[in-house]
């Protein structure tokens, strides 16, 4: 029986630890070749290290599937290129880019810092952005050449950008960039043959340990674990996925859910004089569903 990702050509970012590692091993594990993308940093996007994207290829070989490491920086549009480039000269053709690869430098707002948003903003929003720019060129050429295309975006969204969460102004206001994008995306690179769907992840990593889930027992530990959130997203990579795109799942070792995304609600005729407006608009809000809590659930 062939494996769900049989000879497919995936980039996953940062997939030297925590999900992406899970990804990569997944994918390689349902056929895949996988070029394993990671700088090495450490959760706030300091310091560089190619060692752990080789772990994680050295354990894809040892298990007999193929893989290679990539230490580009994907927030650098250069370093985008090639990652994509190395893919199509390493393996002869581009399937599936997952973009993952991330930081935190939480602040509240009023302590934020410049640095401290563009940074983060970076690392999430372009390098969402480098990565599929060049592979959507490439399956765009491909179609346009009379190749039939099957090609995959996997992004990366988050509870706090689609829901909100104190302290993450940067990293919430990167990651519903990241949803909107998907939307869009998948609106341009459907006549291609390409799907765009993101995740919205909820996991026990180096990233949110430190967020309080470090504290959970281990029994929800273990629904946090990063290991939930691969299967999802392999099958997204496969051929089995063709009708699905333009969607952000809610995963987690809880629940799976499809996050429905903003809608008009309550409506009213447009008054022009802003002294009248006050008790239509308190009226709007009154009736309309209050935001989510961080769990994608009406506030109690």
């Amino acid at each position: 029986m062939a494996k769900l990702c049989e000879g497919r050509v995936c980039i996953v970012t940062g997939a030297g630890r925590g999900i992406g590692r899970e990804y990569s091993l997944m994918l390689a594990e349902h056929g895949a070749k996988v070029v394993v993308n990671d700088v090495g940093g450490e959760i706030d996007g300091e310091g560089r290290s190619i060692g752990p994207a080789h772990d994680v290829v050295e354990e894809i070989v040892a298990a007999g599937g193929e893989a290679v490491a990539n230490g580009d920086d994907i927030s650098d549009f250069e370093g985008a290129g090639r990652l994509v480039q190395q893919a199509i000269d390493t393996f002869g053709d581009l399937h599936v880019v997952i973009n993952n690869a991330g930081i935190l430098r939480d602040r509240m707002l009023v302590n934020m810092t410049e640095a401290e948003w563009d940074a983060v903003v970076k690392v999430h929003l372009k390098g969402t952005f480098g990565p599929s720019h060049h592979a959507a060129r490439y399956w765009r050429d491909q179609s346009k050449s009379g190749v039939e295309v099957h090609g995959r975006i996997v992004n990366t969204s988050s509870p706090s950008g689609i829901y909100g969460n104190i302290g993450q102004t940067n990293y919430g206001a990167a990651k519903a960039g990241i949803a909107a994008f998907t939307v869009i995306a998948a609106m341009e690179l459907e006549r291609y043959g390409v799907t765009v769907n993101a995740i919205a992840p909820a996991a026990l990593t180096r990233m949110t340990e430190n967020l309080g889930m470090g504290q959970a027992d281990e029994a929800a530990k273990e629904k946090m674990s990063p290991r939930w959130i691969a299967p999802i997203v392999t099958w997204l990579a496969s051929h089995e996925s063709a009708s699905v795109t333009g969607r952000v799942f809610d995963v987690s070792g809880a629940a799976v859910s499809v996050s429905e995304g903003w809608h008009r609600g309550p409506t009213a005729q447009p008054i022009d004089d802003p002294e009248a407006i006050g008790p239509m608009v308190i009226d709007l809000v009154s009736k309309a569903r209050p935001n989510a809590n961080m769990l994608g659930y009406d506030k109690d």
